[in-house]
């Protein structure tokens, strides 16, 4: 049960390499169950992934790209390779226990109510971490002061859709896969599994546009097949970061941008200005689905939404495309279904109006079940205090949930930049574990999530996501000056409410 280590880190993906650098002075243990570093990028990529933003605007701050400069998109390779040498440049593998999968955790603090969060490190052990290695049926206890959840809520449980009865996939005779499964296959395994196959996919975000693009590329020539997506709801997608010739971030990724838009804590004028702006909000908006509109065919195919782009941006669901996407679809080799509902028959997928497409593959990109993880790893009473009734997570400065004492979690509100987001939070918490500052009442911190999560229902119907992109700024500039920094980052006023904000400008230096 002894343990030399105070504190806990599950999970080794850009979140738990991110919490394990900044905590390195107190030798922290991070359980990862497989046997690498890099999670979701690691376990649920494909070959054709790349990331959706611009690599230097997902770089730690103390650890810039090779090539900064580099406008492309790096692939999950180049993402790995650059968490690699990040971790090996702090010499965080060390701390790395692999093959090691938390199956459960115990609390064994006080459980006396009081109106305090208290301190991270108390001195005495909180938790208990149940860890099973790879092929050992045996669970080792090792007890902890402080745990650090990092396993984000994409990968490991998939997220299966229900069928209507005698529809389900169990009367299909070709064969069924989630995303999660695919990741697995190797280049023949998936070249054999689409190549000159009717494949049928299920989702239009990102995962299920790169995987149409690959069954497109294993599918060319004149004995090709066509895969069929299969959409409920279409989202706005981003061929590139250019928007009518001017950067895409002026119109939601500066202070002068994000303005525009509700924000925590803002004040009974600065609502009302808000209020009045909102027109402005309502024109950026625009300008973007008129671009996207002229650019893409959207309208040629069914795919335009019904929603306004804001809510996709406001819910971090505005997939990048990957490059001829739609000469793809030109060329007959990617189709579109739309239907709201849908089944099984033996021949294939029957859709809710009764058109039937024949397949002999159905892959199912439906997402994952982040919620299920967390459940199967956090004891009662805890369990039923993850989430509030709206679905999202209570967690201030998207880290620590107020009713769960010396735990935080890491990487389970979304941005723009999850590893920007995660590396500042990791800082902030790398502070407040060393009591450089104190969190304010349960009350209050319970107060300020409340007030994100009502601005993120007001500004998108798909707020489930728990996405701050609208008010990353101001997020961040909130965690700055709880640790004693300066919000405002820039050199001068005219950089501050124009230019974007990145990793580089949290870097550490004397505020």
């Amino acid at each position: 049960m002894e343990n030399r280590s105070k504190i806990a880190i599950i999970g080794s993906g850009i979140s738990g390499i991110a919490a394990a650098k900044q905590l390195r002075k107190h030798n922290p243990v991070v359980f990862e169950a497989t046997g690498c570093i890099g999670g979701v990028w690691k376990h649920c990529a494909f070959r054709t992934t790349k990331l959706q933003t611009p690599r230097c605007d997902y770089e730690f701050s103390d650890f810039p790209w090779a090539e900064r400069d580099n406008s492309s998109f790096p692939s999950n390779m180049e993402i790995l390779e650059y968490l690699h040498q990040y971790a090996t440049h702090f010499d965080v593998l060390k701390f790395v226990e692999f093959d090691s999968k938390v199956v459960e955790i115990r609390f064994i603090g006080d459980r006396r109510k009081s109106e305090e969060y208290g301190s991270l490190l108390s001195g005495q052990p909180v938790w208990e971490v149940g860890v099973q290695k790879t092929g050992s049926e045996t669970v080792q206890w090792h007890a902890f002061e402080f745990v650090v959840i990092c396993v984000g809520k994409y990968g490991d449980i998939p997220m299966i859709p229900k069928f209507p009865q005698s529809k389900g996939p169990e009367v299909f005779k070709g064969k069924v896969l989630h995303t999660l499964d695919y990741c697995k296959m190797n280049q023949e395994e998936t070249t054999e599994l689409l190549k000159g196959k009717k494949v049928v996919i299920f989702g239009f975000k990102k995962s299920a546009i790169d995987l149409a693009y690959e069954c497109a590329l294993e599918n060319q020539g004149p004995e090709g097949q066509t895969c069929t997506m299969v959409i409920r709801t279409p989202r706005w997608t981003v061929p590139h970061y250019s928007v009518w010739g001017l950067p895409f971030y002026m119109f939601y990724s500066t202070r002068a941008a994000q303005f525009l838009h509700e924000r925590p804590n803002q004040g009974f004028f600065r609502s009302l200005i808000c209020t009045a702006l909102s027109p402005m909000r309502k024109m950026a908006s625009k300008i973007v689905e008129s671009y996207l509109t002229w650019v893409l065919p959207l309208e040629k195919y069914g795919l335009k939404p019904d929603h306004p782009f804001e809510e996709d941006y406001a819910s971090c669901q505005m997939p990048i495309l990957p490059e001829d996407f739609f000469s793809e679809a030109d060329k007959g080799k990617i189709d579109f279904k739309r239907a709201s509902k849908w089944g099984f028959y033996e021949g294939g997928v029957e859709l809710d109006d009764g058109r039937r497409l024949e397949a002999d593959v159905v892959v199912l990109a439906t997402g994952f079940d982040g919620k299920q993880k967390l459940n199967a790893m956090i004891p009662d009473p805890f369990r039923s205090l993850l989430e509030f009734p709206s679905g999202m997570m209570p967690l201030y400065k998207g880290t620590i949930n107020p009713l769960i004492p010396n735990m935080a979690f890491v990487g389970f509100i979304e941005s723009v930049s999850n590893l920007h987001t995660a590396e500042i939070r990791c800082k902030w918490l790398s502070r407040l574990a060393d009591d450089k500052f104190k969190l304010p009442s349960i009350e209050k911190m319970l107060g300020d999530t409340v007030e994100e999560i009502d601005i993120m229902k007001r500004t998108t119907r798909f707020y489930k996501r728990s996405c701050i992109s609208t008010f990353s700024i101001n997020h961040t500039d909130e965690i700055c000056e709880e640790m004693g920094w300066k919000a405002w980052r820039k050199s001068n006023w005219l950089a501050e409410a124009f230019s974007p904000y990145n990793s580089q400008d949290y870097a550490d230096k004397e505020d």
